[in-house]
């Protein structure tokens, strides 16, 4: 009910780490999830390890298919983004792009990066905002 009301103020929702620890196939269709994040430890593989590349083709794939958002983490390095962007992951995250900076910093972050990495496929901005609740 939690997440309801927060996505129905608007507010996207994600699984944070998708294939790792607590994430689970069965959250996709019992939350009202937005994103899936692909965690960095399959990225990380992308060009090395043929089971990564499968599991992360299936994930987007399957996203897809559930009309959701696909974010890969951990992007570090351009060829992680060049397969990314073939296997039809075009929302990346990483230190490629940037390491975390404040909020107030993010247009000029943003403004920077579309223009040192014009040569991706052009996509809305998607930033992950970190709550800290303390």
């Amino acid at each position: 009910a939690a997440m309801n009301a927060i996505g129905a103020l608007g507010v996207g929702l994600a699984v944070d780490d998708f294939g790792t620890g607590f994430s689970s196939l069965s959250y996709l269709k019992r939350f009202p999830i937005d994103v899936v994040k692909i965690d960095r430890s399959f990225v990380m593989g992308l060009g090395t390890s043929d089971a990564d590349e499968s599991l992360v083709r299936a994930i987007v794939s399957m996203t897809d298919a559930l009309g959701l958002t696909t974010v890969a983490e951990g992007v570090e390095h351009p060829e992680q983004a060049r397969r990314l962007a073939d296997i039809g992951c075009t929302r990346m995250q990483g230190y490629m792009f940037s390491r975390a900076v404040p909020i107030a910093d993010l247009p000029g972050v943003l403004e920077t990066l579309s223009a040192q990495h014009s040569s991706l496929p052009p996509r809305r901005p998607c930033a992950t905002v970190m709550v800290d609740p303390g």
